[in-house]
């Protein structure tokens, strides 16, 4: 544990050239808000060796006066770098709030209709005590009543009112997370203007969906890996069970007895909970039946060939159908189990690169988590908008890291996430009838997905695999040399 001099080793480090490093990240992370150099005692050269030392008789009261006036007691300058994404997140989402509660009327089909039609209607059913298990739009894990369940926690405000607002909370708790993590040694803030973009360039639809509240337990899990495994485990487990894609991010756990910690955590949290939810709330697997059954959506890879053969004649419709607008007609199922063919290969790929792969940099696992959902989400026959926030919320934790080599990959995820909004619900009616715009508007999007997989697993398999040793050494250095110096800055700091 560092002492409390250490505190104010950190003001002086930009004046004094022989100052040791900071002990640990907080301290690093202090440190990087104050500028202009350390005041001088009137008794020394800065009086930095005193209370570096913890033999001086104001030590802890001025350690304590610091604190008092540090970042929170100070506002943020101008010139601050946070000061800019935090403006900005700040006016879109209150242009995403004015959007939901219809200040603001965008064209297309009305996006809100989830929230306050079919969740609302969820909400009369689940509290009292079961599942809508005759209703086959109900398609999601148990945990997701919880989130369904959540505007009860401001009675004072309509349904939809109070989940829109909960949902702007989450978006603000990913912001904190990433704000937080980026002033560690080896982080970037490229994460931070990665979500406050990527939620913006959706659109509102982000506030109509319960999506962002199983983002935020996703990107706590993947920045807590590294030093509690077992909770990482648990958060994995249940956003898992709030709505599936997050159980992939045990897809990259490094090997070892960490990666045995965060899997068992998981499966006992998993299982607890299941089993919490079938004792007490009758229908909740109902949803895997109506999984199964769901054909190929309009907005999926798959449907470009209906899309296309629509300009030929083919002689099928779209219809809404298990809650999203699908087509239906001939060959139909012949397309849907071909994606379904594809998401087991995608799978297959993964679990060989999981056995093949013997190098681990600190930007593994949020990598490999990004590439299983990029598989995933691309291959599926559903490709709702909601689903471009998992992957904003898995870029941007890419890019706050130094060591990632998804850099790329979450560029394209940030510019197929803008098209997304044109798609949907802007230009929603052009892809529903199949015409030019809204096939250009598909096949761009999903070509920018296509192009953001295939990259991504190409760098994922690079950075891990023996024979890429000197890339990996190279993308991995600022990642792994901030972890080793802030190493050994404590050994120094205990030693001392």
């Amino acid at each position: 544990m560092p002492r409390e001099g250490d505190d104010r080793a950190d003001m002086t480090d930009s004046t004094t050239a022989s100052t040791p490093q900071p002990a640990d990240d907080e301290a690093a992370a202090t440190g990087a808000h104050v500028t202009g150099g350390a005041r001088r005692s009137p008794g020394g050269r800065g009086g930095a060796g005193a209370h570096r030392r913890g033999d001086g008789p104001s030590g802890p009261s001025e350690r304590g006066d610091r604190s008092a006036s540090g970042f929170l007691a100070r506002p943020l300058r101008l010139t601050h770098p946070l000061v800019a994404p935090l403006a900005v997140w700040a006016v879109t989402r209150t242009v995403l709030l004015l959007c939901c509660f219809k200040v603001f009327t965008l064209p297309g089909p009305d996006f809100t209709n989830d929230v306050e039609a079919i969740y609302q209607g969820w909400f009369d059913v689940l509290r009292a005590g079961t599942f809508p298990y005759d209703d086959v739009t109900w398609q999601y894990p148990p945990a997701a009543a919880l989130a369904v369940l959540s505007p009860a926690l401001l009675p004072f405000l309509g349904y939809p009112s109070a989940f829109y607002l909960l949902a702007c909370a989450a978006d603000a708790v990913v912001l904190a997370v990433l704000v937080r993590s980026s002033s560690r040694p080896g982080r970037r803030r490229a994460g931070v203007w990665g979500w406050v973009a990527g939620v913006a360039l959706l659109g509102p639809t982000s506030y109509a969906r319960y999506d962002l509240m199983v983002t935020a337990v996703a990107v706590a899990a993947l920045f807590v890996a590294a030093r509690h495994p077992r909770t990482a485990g648990a958060l994995t487990a249940f956003g898992a069970l709030l709505k599936v894609w997050p159980g992939l991010l045990l897809l990259g756990t490094p090997r070892g007895r960490a990666s045995r910690a965060t899997w068992t955590s998981a499966l006992v949290t998993g299982t607890v909970v299941l089993g919490v939810f079938a004792v007490s709330m009758p229908g909740s697997l109902a949803f895997l039946d109506f999984q199964q059954d769901r054909g190929t959506e309009v907005e999926s890879l798959g449907a470009l060939v209906f899309h296309v053969a629509r300009q030929f004649g083919w002689e099928g419709q779209v219809l809404l159908n298990y809650g999203s607008m699908e087509f239906i007609g001939p060959h139909v199922n012949l397309v849907s189990d071909a994606a379904l063919l594809l998401t087991g290969a995608a799978f297959a790929w993964l679990l060989l690169w999981r056995l093949r792969a013997v190098r681990w940099t600190p930007s593994t696992p949020a990598d490999a988590a990004l590439t299983a959902v990029l598989l995933f989400t691309t291959t599926s026959r559903v490709i709702s908008p909601q689903y471009m926030i998992w992957l904003v919320g898995l870029a941007s934790v890419c890019l706050t890291l130094r060591a990632s080599r998804q850099v790329l990959p979450s560029v394209l995820v940030l510019a197929a996430t803008g098209v997304t909004l044109l798609e949907f619900p802007l230009g929603f009616g052009h892809v529903v009838a199949s015409d030019w715009q809204g096939v250009a508007l598909l096949v761009v999007r999903n070509g920018l997905l296509v192009a953001a997989s295939l990259l991504a697993c190409v760098r994922l398999w690079r950075t891990t695999r023996p024979g890429t040793a000197g890339d990996a050494a190279r993308e991995g250095d600022a990642g792994a040399g901030g972890v080793t110096a802030v190493r050994r800055a404590r050994t120094s700091a205990t030693a001392q």
